[in-house]
């Protein structure tokens, strides 16, 4: 019999795939909610708890009292400041390990899986150990295909990100005519359609491109993306989206491509 699953979740649609594909497999689970980032909603038929951020004693004492052994995190969470986290004397024992060292969001997530998995014994997976592949190898997912403009601002786009990715900012960009109307950064990639859907010029519709960081630990925050994300990019306006060949999960591709098809927007995976 499979080790029981705890699931670490934050925001979005994954946390919910990754339930219900231990329900479908058998695997007993049990999930930690983060207040305020969750889908308490979607979340409320599975065994969960709901807990804040900071509270991480009482996340491993729940995790403990369950017996889960591994660990999977998932999920959009928004980076807090210290005061917003109001840290437990758990979390206050993780910052007094981490220093002032961490840097950007995955350096800061790779510490917190190392702290859960070196100090307290579970063993952190990847969202790919749960769910079996969840990318695309390389090549064009949809019936709509870039023109030789919009691959001009797909390869703008990775090369922007491959500058970026080693300082930590950033899985996505957004690039039309071959001008960057904007960088991912703490306010996440839903934020950031939004804001460059306001900024885009007239014509064929900018680019959403989204890779993984150089050296980005797998088992923590590969990019993503879903229908939502679909749904999200055709309000906006854009023309597609890039994403990385086997680096980027796609939750329920299926419906994702479908969602793109009905849109007419493209979805293509490049390999680096």
């Amino acid at each position: 019999m499979a080790t029981k699953l705890g699931i670490i979740a934050g925001g979005g649609d994954l946390p919910v795939r990754i339930c219900e594909a231990c329900e479908e497999s058998g695997r007993p689970f049990f999930v930690v909610a983060i207040e305020n980032h969750a889908d308490i909603d979607q979340l409320a038929r599975f065994p969960h708890a709901v807990l804040r951020l900071g509270a991480a004693g009482k996340a491993l004492k729940a995790f403990k009292k369950e017996g889960v052994r591994d660990l999977v995190m998932a999920g959009k969470v928004s980076r807090p400041s210290l005061a917003q986290l109001r840290p437990d004397a758990e979390a206050l024992k993780f910052f007094a390990t981490v220093g002032k060292g961490a840097g950007g969001d995955d350096d800061l997530l790779t510490r917190v899986a190392n702290y859960f998995q070196d100090k307290h014994g579970f063993n952190v997976v990847s969202v790919g150990d749960v769910l079996g592949p969840t990318g695309a190898a390389s090549g064009l997912l949809t019936e709509t295909r870039p023109d030789e403009a919009r691959q001009a601002d797909i390869d703008r786009g990775l090369f922007v990100l491959k500058a970026l990715g080693p300082a930590d900012v950033g899985q996505a960009v957004v690039v039309q005519e071959g001008l960057v109307l904007g960088v991912e950064a703490i306010e996440g990639t839903d934020a950031l359609i939004e804001r460059c859907g306001a900024l885009k010029r007239p014509g064929p519709g900018p680019v959403l491109v989204k890779i993984a960081k150089p050296g980005q630990d797998n088992r923590v925050d590969l990019p993503t993306i879903g229908e939502q994300t679909v749904e999200r990019v055709s309000a906006a306006g854009f023309s597609g989206i890039a994403i990385e060949a086997d680096r980027t999960i796609i939750v329920d591709r299926d419906a994702t491509v479908a969602a793109a098809d009905r849109a007419r927007l493209f979805i293509t995976a490049v390999t680096l």
